[in-house]
């Protein structure tokens, strides 16, 4: 039915509305059942996602600092075979190896670590803090650790190494490995006499003669640099002594004597060190894992190997990933004027930090 409206304008003329149409419908019962089915489904699909995200959730990311990517065996096993990786200088815990040893923690399906080390070592306190952290996890989780060595795994490096609770048949070093460089340095450089030409002297202003210990620029008596001699020496002896402890506890099989003899800072080939009983293998990081697979008493079908990584942020993806091989640290440059002690198989502190 239309109903038309007239009116008329104040000039007389009539103006005609367009009509206006009521159309009336009765809702049909089959599209209240669709709508109610609608929502039946959504529900039934939330509730499986939640289920699935509790069933699966071993697969997922939990800590934004790292990607965990498969490496190889099976990709589908819910036992994992975590690959730890430890690179270039060690400067401090708190870096991306703090970041992967938290995700394994995290991790309950995380049945071994095989610690992947391809370091010249670093600072000692660094070192200690990461061999501290792993072998705390490994106790904490009952871990087997299986540690495969890299291009050089040395000083720092092969310290790291030593968190494996002491287990027999683990450190496994690749054909081309150098390890060893049991020691410690601090180093230290005078440029005092050089800057005499220059008619340069260091005036700086002390609370006493020994805070400037291993200033570059200090020009010391004898006695004084006698006596900064004596207490840097018995500092490195300490730190020595840790060192030694701590191979003995990664090696139980070497006795004091053992220990001494290849505690002098001696770098050693693979072949070297398997003889001398600083490792147990030859062997790739493949073969490395096959070992956490057995000690972890999983198979090749019920364990998942990964690894970590960082993740990539938009300018690694506009320089093509060049920004992520290496870079000049900034940290390690400060780290060349303050005294520390160093387990580092190098000469001088590294200035390049692999990423």
């Amino acid at each position: 039915m239309s109903i038309e409206s007239r009116s008329t304008t104040a000039s007389g003329i009539d103006s005609r509305q367009p009509p206006t149409r009521v159309i009336l419908e009765h809702a049909s019962p089959w599209g209240r059942w669709f709508a109610r089915a609608g929502w039946i489904v959504a529900g039934v699909a939330v509730l499986s996602a939640v289920a699935s995200a509790g069933a699966f959730s071993r697969y997922f990311q939990r800590d934004s600092r790292v990607v965990e990517t498969y490496h190889s065996l099976s990709k589908t096993a819910a036992g994992k075979v975590a690959v730890v990786s430890v690179t270039g200088a060690i400067l401090g815990g708190d870096g991306f190896v703090r970041a992967q040893l938290d995700q394994v923690e995290e991790d309950d399906s995380v049945k071994a670590i095989v610690l992947r080390v391809d370091s010249p070592g670093g600072t000692v306190s660094g070192s200690d803090e990461i061999h501290h952290r792993l072998a705390k996890l490994v106790e904490k989780r009952d871990l087997p650790v299986v540690v495969s060595m890299g291009g050089i795994a040395a000083s720092g490096g092969y310290y790291v190494s030593m968190a494996n609770r002491g287990a027999d048949d683990v450190i496994f070093a690749e054909p081309a490995t150098l390890t060893g460089s049991i020691g410690v340095i601090i180093p230290h450089f005078d440029i005092s006499q050089a800057l005499r030409k220059y008619d340069i002297r260091d005036d700086s202003i002390a609370s006493g003669p020994l805070k400037e210990m291993l200033s570059l620029t200090k020009d010391r008596t004898p006695e004084l640099a006698e006596k900064e001699r004596k207490l840097l020496q018995e500092l490195v002896d300490d730190m020595f002594r840790r060192f030694k402890e701590i191979v003995k506890a990664g090696r139980p099989k070497l006795d004091d004597d053992a220990v001494d003899s290849v505690a002098t800072g001696q770098v050693f080939t693979a072949r070297q060190a398997l003889e001398a009983g600083l490792v147990d293998r030859i062997g790739f990081l493949e073969e490395a894992i096959d070992r956490a697979v057995e000690l972890a008493g999983l198979s090749p079908e019920t364990a998942r190997a990964v690894k970590y990584s960082k993740p990539k942020g938009l300018l690694d993806e506009v320089l093509g990933g060049a920004s992520a091989t290496s870079r000049v640290d900034l940290a390690a440059i400060a780290e060349l004027t303050t005294p520390r002690g160093w387990y580092l198989c190098s000469w001088l502190p590294a200035l390049v930090q692999s990423e």
